[in-house]
């Protein structure tokens, strides 16, 4: 691919366990736009009722194969590629995959080898591996002439200390690559990139950013670096989250496995989908719906509770790695959109000198601390689909 089109756009895939996102950035030689020109996503591949959707529009019903589900979700999603296309030149197909393990750091292009290691890390990520690398492979076996670029979840945090990444395990563990690796990288990746050019050296201190979704974690920086995270090995560990348990405490999986005699798939379940905000309050892994219902379910209210202590607890923790907090950011769905959330979050956080503007948390402002807080707290969306394209398009450029 010498001399890159000046037509050249990139597609980004972000596939899940039943939705694939799409967005196609435009790669014009010397500029990559952070806006995508087109864009979608398939939801319920899965379940009975699949739909579509194009840059905002409603869903619309989409029947699926039921034998191949993905693999024709992915044919749809192909032949809206092409008719958007309109003669420009498909430059790369970029993938967010989660795990890249010990031996991918960088984006790479995709071959067959690279394609089975990704495939060994699967246990690492089961939530998520395992339908990227599909959507890979299907492509790899249906236009191989088409250049693919995987970009990894966890390389953002290569920049660990080792002393982050090593678990109190025989050394053993370590040779063999089991320690810490974090994930959510793309998003703070992005989040390195928007807070300075938003806030300059303001940024580049002392700054914790919070990926609040439905998968939760924190991101402790300092000159906009990884230093500490609360996800490790796996991404179950650090907050608690819709559905997933965060931190616990290792013995109590060993009881349910020994005392309550149950399988270790019984038990992977429980942590990834039954747990959490869905898993303490009976009703929902979203805030939201747990918010309208806390005055009248204590269960509900109990859930909320434990979300924002686990939240404070995994602060504490990464703000005394920082050696202290200049800076507080909020990013994804509940970060960027729930604004009575970071108001419990803040407060909980008031003796680092944290002091919330209401009114423009309320509004969802770029700014939510007042002039006097001693930590300046922002709301910065997320943006980890250009983070994909960029990293196709800068790994591209030679080819």
């Amino acid at each position: 691919m010498n001399n890159p089109d000046s037509n050249a756009v990139i597609l980004v895939l972000n596939a899940g366990s039943s939705s694939i996102k799409f967005a196609l950035f435009d790669a014009a030689a010397g500029q990559l736009a952070r806006t995508p020109l087109w864009g979608g996503k398939v939801e319920g591949i899965t379940g009975p009722d699949p739909v579509i959707s194009e840059n905002g529009s409603q869903d619309q019903p989409l029947e699926l194969d039921k034998d191949q589900p993905y693999h024709d979700a992915l044919g749809h999603i192909r032949q809206r590629v092409m008719a958007q296309l309109g003669g420009r030149t498909l430059r790369a197909i970029a993938h967010r995959v989660v795990h890249g393990g010990i031996k991918y750091a960088n984006p790479v292009l995709i071959d067959a080898q690279v394609l089975a290691d990704l495939k060994s890390y699967i246990p690492l990520a089961p939530l998520h591996q395992p339908f990227a690398l599909e959507a890979i492979e299907t492509l790899l076996q249906t236009r191989p002439d088409l250049t693919q670029v995987v970009c990894f979840d966890t390389a953002f945090h290569q920049t660990l200390p080792d002393v982050e990444k090593i678990l109190p395990l025989p050394w053993s563990a370590w040779e063999n690559g089991l320690r810490r690796y974090g994930f959510h990288g793309l998003s703070y990746c992005y989040q390195s990139i928007a807070l300075a050019e938003r806030y300059g050296d303001q940024a580049r201190g002392r700054t914790l950013v919070a990926h609040l979704g439905s998968g939760a974690s924190l991101c402790g920086m300092r000159d906009l670096k990884s230093v500490a995270t609360t996800m490790g090995f796996s991404a179950l560990d650090g907050l608690m989250m819709g559905t997933r348990s965060g931190a616990m405490d290792p013995g109590a999986v060993i009881f349910l496995m020994e005392i309550w005699k149950l399988s270790l798939e019984k038990v992977s379940h429980i942590l990834y989908h039954e747990s959490g905000l869905l898993g303490v309050s009976g009703i929902s892994s979203d805030p939201r719906a747990l918010l309208a219902v806390e005055a009248d379910e204590p269960r509900a209210a109990m859930a909320l509770a434990l979300y924002l202590r686990r939240f404070i607890h995994e602060a504490g923790a990464l703000v005394a790695a920082l050696g202290g907090l200049e800076m507080l950011v909020f990013t994804a769905g509940i970060g960027e959109h729930n604004a009575a959330i970071r108001s419990r979050m803040c407060a909980g956080l008031h003796y680092l000198g944290v002091e919330l503007d209401e009114t423009a948390n309320q509004a969802n402002a770029p700014v939510i601390s007042t002039p006097a807080s001693k930590v300046k707290v922002v709301v910065e969306p997320t943006n980890e689909e250009w983070v994909v394209a960029l990293e196709a398009y800068r790994l591209t450029e030679s080819e």
